[in-house]
């Protein structure tokens, strides 16, 4: 990875040794558990299942022609699946937690091609840049939305961030539209993810780039308008991509856009962090609804945030366990554990902070 010569560095200033003591407690849980930290048949079972599910309601939209209103339900689980499956399959994957072999994590991750994204820019965009540089203002992609959102203190505040909590749930159902055909391609043509360079990409990631983004616009696309004809593709594919987008947008949000989690500033005079990246870590994300089987099972886990964000190879079926002993570590270290009991109360938290940002 290239990164620029103004990316922050973080220092352990403090001496502090809660990250070790934090992965040993970790790794010692897997050892006295006899557990892999991969993931186990159940995922492997949710995965087949949400692909199985988005492939056949595929099939019956657009060769099978159901009706106005079965057409509009089948198409809203079709969004709800996208993010689903990005959430499940190929977020543990591109993370090299999905399995313990590199080829299922390969084909985990590259899953996220047939639904329109590509994977080798997501690895650059989430797991590089993100997951390093996390809150960070001019280097974390994830809060740069400007200008139509202003995320935190640092950015630049217009008149129309008055309004953002209210317009920026519309806003949102863009997300997966303008990712598909915008914001992959600005990565991939300026070979950076904001300031921070992507690393040279090979002959096969040329090709395996258009072949997916050809392939996805053939299938989602031109097949769809020749079977259905094209309003009644329009406003399907419309229902699944502003569907998914919504709720990938505000999952995502939940977790670092909140008011209680910090935007870390780099010191002028030596652009270093103040914290430890692991503190920095906890102090930038929260949890949410982390008793809600539900919901756990359906967003893959995200909603243990910080635990994912401290232990990103570890996949997501072991954080409801792990959870325990990093909220035990950091009461110990006297670390901020951000977490909300409901997700509706992170909702609330996440405009509070928007309608915040956009008067401050």
């Amino acid at each position: 990875m290239g990164t620029s010569s103004v990316t922050p560095k973080f220092r352990n200033i403090h001496g502090s040794n809660f990250h070790q003591e934090l992965k040993k407690r970790v790794n010692n849980y897997f050892i006295e558990n006899n557990k892999a930290s991969t993931g186990n048949f159940s995922l492997y079972f949710k995965a087949g299942l949400l692909w199985a599910l988005y492939i056949a309601l595929y099939v019956h939209v657009v060769f099978f022609t159901p009706g106005i209103w079965v057409g509009i339900a089948e198409c809203v689980m079709m969004g709800g699946l996208t993010a689903a499956i990005g959430f499940n399959v190929m977020h543990d994957g591109g993370h090299g937690s999905f399995s313990n072999s590199k080829f299922w994590n390969y084909i985990a991750a590259f899953s996220v091609n047939g639904l329109g994204a590509s994977a080798l820019m997501w690895n650059n965009k989430h797991n590089i840049v993100h997951h390093t540089y996390t809150n960070i203002d001019g280097v974390d992609d994830d809060i740069e939305i400007k200008p139509m959102l202003r995320m935190c203190p640092t950015q630049k505040k217009y008149l129309i961030h008055r309004y953002q909590h209210i317009y920026v749930w519309l806003l949102y159902t863009m997300l997966l539209i303008i990712w598909v055909f915008a914001t992959d391609y600005t990565k991939y043509f300026k070979k950076k993810v904001g300031i921070v360079t992507i690393k040279k990409l090979s002959i096969f990631n040329h090709i395996a780039f258009w072949i997916a983004k050809v392939g996805y616009y053939f299938m989602m696309i031109v097949l769809p308008i020749y079977m259905v004809g094209f309003t009644s593709w329009l406003v399907g594919f419309l229902i699944i991509t502003m569907f998914a987008g919504f709720v990938l947008s505000v999952v995502f949000q939940l977790a670092h856009t909140v008011e209680d989690t910090a935007f870390p500033i780099a010191m002028a005079n030596t652009n270093n962090i103040e914290n430890e990246w692991a503190i920095h870590q906890i102090e930038t994300t929260a949890n949410f609804a982390t008793k809600n089987k539900l919901i756990s099972w359906l967003v893959g886990g995200l909603n243990f945030q910080i635990e994912h964000h401290l232990f990103p190879k570890i996949s997501h079926v072991h954080y409801p366990a792990i959870s325990k002993i990093i909220k035990s570590t950091c009461a110990e270290f006297n670390v901020k554990y951000i977490e909300f009991k409901k997700m509706r109360h992170a909702v609330l938290s996440h405009a509070m902070h928007l309608k915040r940002m956009g008067v401050a």
